[in-house]
């Protein structure tokens, strides 16, 4: 008996998941990875995620199950979090920038996208300003546009008891940021996801700075979108690498 209908694609085999360190100017960085099962020459553009200061390269893991089938996907701990060596001191995000492109220069990257979360979406920012040639698309999850009155309120409010000190770091470099100075030098296609979370209002601003900013509201999710919504996040942000 013959098929009715061609054969159905067959769904992608789920990413090999792994996790390695990388040397930096701070010593060793911790990276989570999602490879493709095929390899070859077909992967789409190598992501690289970057992290909220509250977390690490862990919260990306069920985004990286789900964009990890067709491009390899890096989730580095940014230096001071999570299993990554810490800094001497207190960083700019510039500095964690330059950090991270330690990462970069050592996987010899032609071209990556970028996807960040409030204070990764500063770092991130910093990268593609910093190597235009390299980042080609730019995705913020969050965006700590905040405006001079934002940062002193930021600055007044004491980190939650218990930060551990490199996310107490990471937490002053996004609030010290100035993105109404730094956003306008993006030049890479930046889309910008908004869920209700406390970069809600900043992110409303992308667009006054970078006029060609795609922004998505997402108001009926909050902060943990990445691990309660990984699908949601995936979708929007496949479309926009396409």
């Amino acid at each position: 008996m013959g098929y009715r209908c061609g054969p159905m694609s067959p769904e992608p085999a789920p990413p090999r998941l792994r996790r390695a360190y990388f040397e930096c100017r701070y010593g060793q960085l911790h990276v989570h990875n999602a490879i493709p099962a095929g390899g070859g020459f077909d992967e789409l553009t190598t992501m690289v995620c970057l992290h909220a200061s509250s977390n690490t390269g862990r919260v990306f893991l069920e985004l990286s199950r789900i964009l990890g089938a067709s491009r390899s996907v890096y989730c580095p701990d940014t230096p001071g979090c999570g299993e990554s060596d810490a800094p001497p001191g207190q960083l700019s995000a510039s500095a964690y920038a330059e950090a991270l492109g330690d990462f970069l220069d050592a996987m010899r990257f032609r071209q990556i996208d970028l996807l960040g979360v409030h204070s990764g979406a500063a770092l991130a920012a910093e990268l593609a300003i910093a190597r235009p040639k390299v980042v080609r698309r730019l995705v913020m999850v969050g965006a700590p546009a905040l405006d001079a009155e934002q940062r002193r309120s930021y600055r007044d409010l004491s980190a939650p008891e218990g930060t551990p000190r490199g996310a107490a770091w990471a937490r002053a470099a996004v609030i010290d940021w100035d993105g109404d100075t730094r956003l306008p030098l993006v030049k890479q296609p930046l889309l910008v996801l908004r869920p209700r979370d406390n970069f809600w209002e900043a992110g409303g601003r992308v667009t006054r700075l970078v006029s060609a900013a795609r922004v998505v509201d997402l108001p009926d999710h909050d902060k943990h979108i990445l691990e309660k919504a990984p699908a949601l996040v995936a979708k929007q942000v496949s479309a926009f690498l396409a």
